[in-house]
């Protein structure tokens, strides 16, 4: 899993509008992995969430996990963002 992680890492590096990430693991619950990346805007992001090589890679990692990932959208309590979020 984690290649593929790295995979999908790499794809995203080359997406306009990416600006880091990180992966962490849980050191409370084995198995248990968070994935942080920034994007410079919540459009940049809901390009790359969409595009097919991301969606490809993500049901690789799927199938290898014993439950469904969630992803969730995070931003600075100042940020504005669009009404249709």
């Amino acid at each position: 899993m984690l290649d593929l992680m790295r995979q999908l890492r790499a794809k995203a590096m080359l997406r306009p509008g990416y600006i880091s990430g990180e992966s962490l693991i849980s050191v409370d619950k084995p198995g248990a992995h968070l994935v942080i990346s920034t994007w410079h805007s919540l459009q940049h992001w809901r390009a790359w969430e969409n595009h097919p090589e991301r969606l490809q890679i993500v049901a690789q990692i799927e199938r290898l996990l014993t439950s469904r990932s969630k992803t969730s959208v995070f931003t600075e309590p100042w940020a504005r963002l669009p009404e249709a979020v």
